[in-house]
């Protein structure tokens, strides 16, 4: 089964506070590695999951431009953390807190990628929700890939200048607001 062939059905799927997804990949994003909250919450099998490439769970609704953002940011060698909406192979969806952050080899090559995942703060994704939704408007009404990633990166970088802010200054404040009340 292809990601491509799962259509989504507006069902949410939550990891509990305790629970932490786990998964490592090849340089390319191809998953070596998946812990059973990873396969449990996917609805995947193992099978079904090692070798694919990573985006096997990447749902429709989680803007391109924050995907580019993650994958410049790892491949530079440096750490992310990233609010991503997943897609379950049933059609539901799941919510993270995600860092990623590349595995080295003896002389600093990058040979792949290791992620833990953990159940945002509602208050965050409720906050990041319309974000997202403004970058997915603005890459659709873009139309090809190229014009898409652009458009929706030039609207992510507007939002967080005016902001004053980076991408990662940005998730951690919306996450330390959500657990301190504030959102």
């Amino acid at each position: 089964m292809r990601n491509a062939d799962v259509r989504p059905t507006g069902v949410e799927h939550k990891l509990g506070s305790e629970q932490i997804i786990v998964s490592k990949t090849d340089a390319k994003g191809h998953l070596t590695y998946i812990n059973d909250v990873f396969i449990d919450i996917s609805r995947y099998t193992e099978a079904e999951l090692l070798g694919q490439p990573h985006n096997i769970v990447r749902h429709p609704d989680t803007p391109r431009c924050v995907f580019k953002l993650l994958w410049d940011t790892i491949s530079s060698g440096k750490e992310m953390f990233a609010y991503l909406d997943n897609l379950s192979k049933d059609g539901g969806h799941y919510w993270v807190l995600a860092h990623v952050t590349p595995t080295f080899a003896t002389g600093g090559t990058i040979v792949g990628y290791h992620s833990n995942r953990r159940a945002p703060a509602p208050r965050a994704i409720e906050q990041i929700k319309p974000l997202y939704a403004a970058l997915l408007a603005a890459e659709k009404a873009a139309g090809s890939t190229p014009a898409a990633l652009a458009a929706g990166t030039a609207l992510l970088e507007r939002t967080l200048a005016d902001r004053g802010v980076g991408y990662d200054e940005f998730v951690w404040n919306l996450t330390n607001e959500a657990l301190a009340g504030v959102l």
